[in-house]
């Protein structure tokens, strides 16, 4: 049993179910009565931002908790969402940019394995590009490992993966 198991510690986003979130958030936009006759749009661009477009901050703010409740329902992180600030934008409008977090950056990744460290379980966690990398001898270990992180409140979303 000198076998070692592993799985990988990811950040990633489902760009389909995303773009679901948004066809369904523009939907509700456009038949919601407090909406009506306002230039309230949602639109994705190819780099991975979203640009909310709204005719004043209190609308927009109306917006951002229709994508919010849109992103729930698909099973999508709130935690993926970095938002941008609120700027002014043409014909009197105001516009947020939101950019859609996606792997785990270096820091971060420090961070997560230090933790996996200080807990004392008998892992190996190695960080590769932008995931995090479990190896054990047990099953067990790397379960344990897994409650860990899900415990602990990171500020970005997390899955677990390639468990062999």
């Amino acid at each position: 049993m000198a076998k070692e198991h592993s799985f990988d510690i990811v950040s990633e986003i489902n760009i389909q179910e995303v773009d679901n979130a948004i066809q369904q958030a523009i939907k509700e936009i456009q038949t919601r009565y407090d909406f009506k006759g306002s230039k309230s749009t949602i639109e994705r661009t190819a780099d991975d931002k979203i640009t909310l477009i709204s005719d004043d901050e209190y609308k927009l703010e109306s917006v951002i908790d229709v994508l919010k409740g849109k992103f729930i329902k698909r099973g999508l992180s709130q935690k993926s969402m970095d938002f941008g600030k609120i700027e002014k934008a043409s014909g009197g409008t105001v516009r947020q940019v939101i950019t859609l977090v996606s792997g785990i950056s270096s820091e971060r990744a420090k961070d997560v394995t230090k933790l996996i460290r200080d807990s004392k379980v008998k892992v190996k966690a190695q960080i590769q590009n932008e995931q995090i990398r479990v190896t054990a001898k047990s099953i067990d270990d790397l379960q344990e490992v897994i409650q860990l992180v899900k415990s602990k409140d990171l500020e970005f979303p997390v899955q677990f993966v390639n468990m062999r």
